[in-house]
C-alpha cells in the first residue's frame, strides 16, 4: 500500500468514528435508548465480522501469509476487546450529560493518556516534546470545554463518563496494537468485537430488552456496526503501517472538527469561537506530540 493510499484509509476511518456520537446522540432524540443502540452496534457487527471471518479462514491465500490465532491468543484479543465496549458504553453515556462537542473532547483526552503509557513504555524517549505535548493538549481541552464560560457548567456525570471512555479507549488503543500481528485484522477485529459485545451485554443486561424495538434495531444497528465497529478498525490496521504512528496519530485527530461539525450541522449544536480555538489547540498538541515520529 502506497503512503497516499493509507491516508487516505486512516482519514475515512476518522472521519467514520467521528460521526458516532453524533447519530446517537440524534436517535437518543428519536426516542431510541441508549442501551439498545450500544446492543444493536455489536450485534451486527459480531455478524458481519463472524461471516467474513469465515470466508477468510477458507483462503490459501490469506492462510499463506497470515497464521491463525492459538485459543490463548483468541482469549487474549478478547480480554483486550473488552476496552473497547467500555469505551462505547462511556462514550455514549457522557454524551447523555454533555454536548457532542464537548463529549469528543472528553475523549480526546486520550491524547495525553497516550502520551504517559508511552513515556512508560519507551522509559522516557522525547520527554520533553512529549510533555509539552500533553500540557498543550490540556490547555486546548480547556478551551474546548468551554470551562471558562462562567454560565456554562458541565454535568458531573458527563465528566466522569468522558474520561472513563478516554481511559478506555487509551487502553484499546495499546492492547490492539501489543499482540496480533500476525492475525488477519478480520479475524483479529473479530475476537475485538466479541470482547466487547460481552461487556455490553453485561454493562446494559436488562436495560436492552426493556427498551427493545426492533424498528430502531435495524435502523441505527446497522450504520453504526459498520461505522463504529468495522471500518474505523479494519482501515486503521491497513492505514496505519502505511504511514506510521506519527503521521497516523495527526491525520485521525481530524475526527475531533469532523464530530464537532457533525454536532452543529445535523443536531444544531452552539460551537463558540473559543471552542473551535481550543479544538485548534489541540490538533496542535498532537503534531506536537508525534513530530519527533513524522
Amino acid at each position: 500500500m502506497t503512503k497516499k493510499t493509507g491516508l487516505l484509509y486512516v482519514g475515512f476511518g476518522s472521519l467514520s468514528y467521528g460521526i458516532l456520537a453524533t447519530v446517537v446522540k440524534y436517535a437518543n432524540g428519536e426516542g431510541a435508548s441508549t442501551a439498545l443502540l450500544t446492543f444493536s452496534q455489536y450485534l451486527f457487527a459480531t455478524v458481519f465480522l463472524t461471516i467474513l471471518a469465515w470466508r477468510i479462514s477458507k483462503s490459501e491465500k490469506v492462510l499463506s501469509k497470515y497464521s491463525m490465532p492459538s485459543k490463548v491468543l483468541k482469549l487474549k484479543i478478547m480480554l483486550f476487546g473488552t476496552t473497547l465496549g467500555f469505551s462505547s458504553c462511556f462514550y455514549y453515556l457522557t454524551i447523555q450529560y454533555v454536548p457532542v462537542s464537548v463529549g469528543i473532547i472528553l475523549l480526546m483526552q486520550s491524547i495525553w493518556m497516550g502520551v504517559l503509557v508511552d513515556l512508560i513504555s519507551t522509559r522516557g524517549a522525547n520527554v520533553r516534546l512529549k510533555i509539552l505535548g500533553a500540557l498543550t493538549a490540556i490547555t486546548g481541552t480547556l478551551l474546548a470545554a468551554n470551562v471558562f464560560e462562567s454560565s456554562i457548567s458541565p454535568h458531573p456525570l458527563g465528566l466522569v463518563f468522558g474520561l472513563l471512555a478516554a481511559l478506555s479507549f487509551t487502553s484499546f488503543m495499546y492492547f490492539s496494537n501489543s499482540l496480533g500481528h500476525q492475525t488477519h485484522v478480520i479475524i483479529k477485529s473479530k475476537y475485538l468485537v466479541y470482547g466487547g459485545f460481552i461487556v455490553v451485554l453485561i454493562f446494559w443486561n436488562i436495560s436492552i430488552f426493556e427498551s427493545f424495538d426492533f424498528s430502531d434495531l435495524l435502523k441505527y444497528g446497522l450504520f453504526l456496526a459498520i461505522f463504529g465497529s468495522m471500518i474505523p478498525p479494519i482501515f486503521f490496521a491497513q492505514g496505519m503501517p502505511a504511514i506510521g504512528t506519527g503521521l497516523g496519530s495527526i491525520v485521525s485527530s481530524i475526527e475531533i472538527p469532523f464530530s464537532v461539525l457533525s454536532a452543529a450541522v445535523i443536531l444544531g449544536e452552539d460551537v463558540s469561537s473559543i471552542q473551535w480555538l481550543g479544538i485548534v489547540v489541540i490538533l496542535c498538541a498532537v503534531v506536537l506530540i508525534n513530530f519527533k515520529k513524522i
